[in-house]
Parts: C-alpha cells; structure tokens; sequence
C-alpha cells in the first residue's frame, strides 16, 4: 500500500502509519488487531473508501506490530492506547473522528474515547476484543501455563497456524486497562460487526461493547457463517456497508 510514512515517538523509535487528508472535517481512523498489521484487506479497503468519499483517513502500527519500532513483547494496552492518542493527536488537525476498531483495535478504541470524547462522532467495531487479555486468553490458561507465563515471564500460546508471545507484563497492564466498567454517555451512532462464526471472540464482546453506550444510535450486524477477520469480499462490502451508514 502506498501512503506510509513514519512518526519519529523519540529518536531512534518510530511508528509506521498511513494517512490521506481532504478538506473537511471529518477522519477515519483505523485501529487494526492484535499482531496484525496495515498490509492486510481492511486498511486497504477503508483507505480506498475514504478517498472515494472524500473524508480523511489515519491508520498506525503500533510498536512491535508490522514495520514499527521495537519488539512485540515490549508493548502493551497502555502503550499502544497511548501511541495512538499520539498520532491522532498529531495527524487529525482537530477533525471530528470515526473510530474503526479490528478485534482488539475496538479496546485501543474505547480507550480513545478518554482523550477525544468530543470529537468522536461515530464508532464501527469488527469482531469487538476489549479485555481479551483477561476473559479470553488468562481465565483459559491452565494452571501450568499461568505458571509458566508468570515464572519465566513469557509463555508462546499456539492458536491454530500462529504463535502468540504473551508476556505476564502485558496481561497485567491489560488489567489496568478495563473498559467494560465505563459507560460513554455520548449520542453518537455506534455499530458492532460480527462474525457469526468468530473462533477467537464470542458475539457476546460486541454486545457489551453496546451496553456502554446508554445513548447512542445502536446497531449490531452479525454476519452469517462470518469469521474473526471478516477481510474476504462479503466481509469487507457489509464493513463498508456500515461505514458510510455512520458517515
């Protein structure tokens, strides 16, 4: 994908982002999942959407993921919120935002609404992840791994053809990161995208998503046989679908 450049956080760490401006007021910001990266169908498919309807577009790596600075192990919730914050901060020029958030993108999400309340105007979660550090990989730890993990500091949890390095520090900050217990008071409109058939987060995330929006315009599409990433062409189509129903 064309567009990338680089944010120098300090002298020798950097974050690889994206971003395309038009003159309005109005930017899409893409906040992608846990060990993932801006090569995939989603970022590439919202850029394009953005141009096409002539709004803003910022989407990051944070730190350990895809061609940012430092190690993978090194990050957490805290720090990449905070990097986040950071570029929106930077790149965004005080534009009312929509917030994309990809499986753990949606907490990164929720914790941007701390900083940017009155900006954000829209929220579109996919396959929504906040806490999954505690509910969904901890709580299903057996007794050895947490042993493991809190021992040696590290444990490499197999999930189907990838290895995820969770790091005790990183489940620890996760639990000083919970959003599940605030709710946004904001009307604004808010939709959740689902798999039906998500093997990584049960449907039941993005409804507690909805719950912390007492006012909001709410809506969840759960997509039938859809999966976690929901990146193949019917995925993408009702994402997108979704997306201009916010704009």
């Amino acid at each position: 994908m064309a567009n990338f450049r680089y944010y120098k956080i300090t002298k020798t760490k950097k974050i690889r982002y994206i971003s395309n401006f038009c003159k309005n007021s109005l930017c899409i910001v893409f906040l992608h999942g846990f060990m993932s990266d801006l090569e995939g169908e989603k970022p590439r498919a919202l850029l394009n959407f953005a141009k096409k309807n002539k709004v803003s577009f910022l989407a990051l790596e944070y730190s350990g993921h895809g061609k940012s600075s430092e190690k993978f192990i090194e990050g957490n919730i805290s720090k990449w919120s905070e990097q986040t914050s950071k570029l929106i901060r930077k790149k965004t020029k005080g534009s009312n935002l929509i917030l994309v958030g990809s499986s753990m993108g949606a907490w990164i999400s929720l914790k941007q609404f701390e900083i940017f309340k009155n900006r954000i105007i829209g929220f579109l979660g996919i396959g929504a992840a906040p806490e999954f550090l505690e509910h969904i990989m901890w709580k299903k730890f057996s007794k050895k791994m947490k042993k493991e993990t809190i021992k040696k500091g590290i444990y490499n949890l197999k999930h189907g053809d990838y290895e995820y390095p969770i790091t005790y520090q990183l489940i620890k900050d996760g639990r000083k990161n919970k959003v599940l217990n605030k709710k946004i008071n904001l009307k604004i409109k808010v939709t959740m995208v689902h798999g039906e058939k998500d093997e990584a987060v049960p449907v039941s995330y993005s409804r507690k998503v909805l719950r912390l929006f007492p006012n909001a315009h709410k809506k969840i599409n759960v997509i039938k046989n859809g999966n976690h990433s929901l990146s193949n062409k019917r995925g993408l189509k009702i994402i997108l679908k979704e997306l201009k129903l916010l704009i």
